[in-house]
């Protein structure tokens, strides 16, 4: 699959991992079981339909090989393969972040 997939994440929520040293999720994330990631040609539909009208989005840019086999790429939206992280998201994977809105 894809080399970087993205997650999308609220300031505060970013600044709390970098704190921790590690990402944990949101709640949808928790409620799941899993990081919801995006690889890069389903960033716009993921913020369309799950953050429309936030504006303080960041996009963080994660190394997918880095993951190793806690990555997963799962069946979702109409079936598209999306990846799905089982367990907390290392900043050491992180390759970059930053600021987006939902009009992007």
């Amino acid at each position: 699959m894809e080399n970087t997939v993205f997650k999308i994440c609220g300031r505060e929520e970013w600044a709390a991992a970098s704190v921790a040293g590690e990402y944990l999720g949101n709640a949808d994330d928790a409620r799941d079981g899993f990081i919801h990631l995006s690889a890069a040609d389903q960033v716009a539909g993921t913020l369309e339909k799950h953050y429309a009208g936030r504006t303080d989005l960041l996009l963080v840019a994660v190394d997918a090989e880095a993951l190793g086999t806690a990555l997963k790429w799962e069946p979702s939206r109409g079936g598209a393969l999306f990846p799905h992280l089982y367990g907390p998201l290392p900043l050491a994977s992180v390759t970059g972040v930053t600021e987006i809105g939902a009009d992007q």
